[in-house]
């Protein structure tokens, strides 16, 4: 929200509207939820390419001597030892160890870094990351209306993109970015995607935002590129067993008990926030694990939703993140913290409370959709 209280707006509302989008609240912001059918928005971006507008996220600046001494304290993971060009998927936890946002943290430069964090968490990464600060030569600037970001995912966007500039896509690894020009447009060319898919998004200056979207739209018209909502980006990242923060993330989780203890560098030098915090967090989670993060396919029709129950034998035995109808199974979905006892792919006899009914559903390993490399 702005200062007053209204909805914020990217540079592409005006655009968006006249596509005919459904807008709703995000995290403050007026955002896309879809522009026609959000099946076949998450169809087109698993078979073709689909287009989205994420200026709602997060950019936060780190720049000086001592940014990546900075960032190594502030997040769990080793920022230090990312090569320039490359980013990291990383998290800022609390003292206590409880997850605070999930971030991709670009290195730019020598001394300069992109952290990216969710739109709903971009205020409070602020605002640890200003905190954490104090004491390292390092400057943390709040870079949130310098950008709009678009993305373009989809087995075609590297041929549409690649109609668009001259940078060098092929050799643009996964969790790399680099600076190049598209369709005439500077911009900081990424290739992390949160789909599932190949993809890349591009982070510009606002007033370039419409310009960019129109040419990649043009130059997506022959191999069927679409515009896209939030809607068919979460059943597209919940396929793929991505979390999204404030489901399967939150500050009630360590990374330890999200799965996500690899991304915990203990091995880094000197100290970092939470570090106590998260090693009782790993040595709990080795001899006695924590409910464990599965996937669920309905056998039946019935979509579970976040916070419904997960039962088995009469007992709740964990709950429901994230529940949707999957485009690509044909079956409602779910990610879910199960109890340990539950968790092996193929467990039988667990099911979904949904409204009072114990709904059947088979226990898989995530994701639940890998795309064919």
């Amino acid at each position: 929200m702005s200062s007053t209280g209204e909805l914020r707006h990217t540079a592409l509302d005006a655009l968006h509207r006249v596509l005919g989008a459904t807008m709703t609240d995000f995290a403050g912001w007026d955002m896309p939820l879809r522009y026609g059918s959000e099946r076949d928005e998450h169809i087109a971006v698993r078979t073709k390419a689909g287009l989205f507008d994420l200026s709602h996220m997060g950019e936060i600046t780190v720049t000086g001597p001592q940014a990546a001494a900075l960032l190594d304290f502030a997040l769990v993971g080793n920022i230090g030892g990312v090569k320039p060009g490359r980013a990291r998927y990383t998290m800022i936890c609390r003292a206590d160890g409880g997850i605070l946002d999930d971030l991709i943290v670009y290195r730019l430069g020598e001394t300069e870094y992109m952290v990216v964090a969710n739109a709903s968490n971009a205020q409070v990464v602020l605002d640890a990351l200003t905190e954490r600060a104090a004491g390292f030569d390092a400057e943390v600037r709040d870079d949130r209306d310098a950008y709009a970001l678009i993305a373009v995912q989809g087995p075609e966007s590297p041929g549409i993109l690649k109609s668009l500039t001259d940078a060098d896509l092929d050799g643009l690894k996964y969790y790399a970015g680099l600076p190049g020009t598209v369709a005439g447009v500077p911009a900081l060319i990424a290739r992390t995607g949160y789909t599932g898919e190949d993809g890349f998004e591009l982070f510009v200056k606002p007033e370039h935002a419409v310009e960019l979207w129109q040419a990649l739209t043009k130059a997506g018209e022959g191999v069927g590129l679409v515009p896209c909502g939030l809607s068919c980006r979460d059943t597209l990242r919940l396929e793929a067993g991505m979390p999204l923060y404030g489901h399967e993330l939150t500050t009630s989780l360590t990374p330890f008990d999200a799965g996500l203890g690899r991304v915990v560098k203990f091995e880094k030098e000197g100290d970092f926030v939470g570090r106590e915090a998260l090693r009782e967090a790993a040595a709990r989670a080795e001899q006695n694990p924590p409910r464990v993060l599965v996937g669920l396919v309905a056998e039946g029709r019935r979509v579970p939703r976040a916070g419904y129950a997960v039962v088995a034998g009469g007992e709740v035995i964990g709950e429901v993140t994230s529940g949707a109808p999957s485009p690509t199974l044909g079956k409602p979905i779910a990610m879910a913290y199960v109890d340990a006892v539950h968790a092996a792919p193929g467990t039988s006899g667990v099911g979904v409370d949904i409204r009072g009914s114990h709904e059947p559903y088979e226990v898989v390993a995530l994701p639940f959709y890998k795309r064919q490399k």
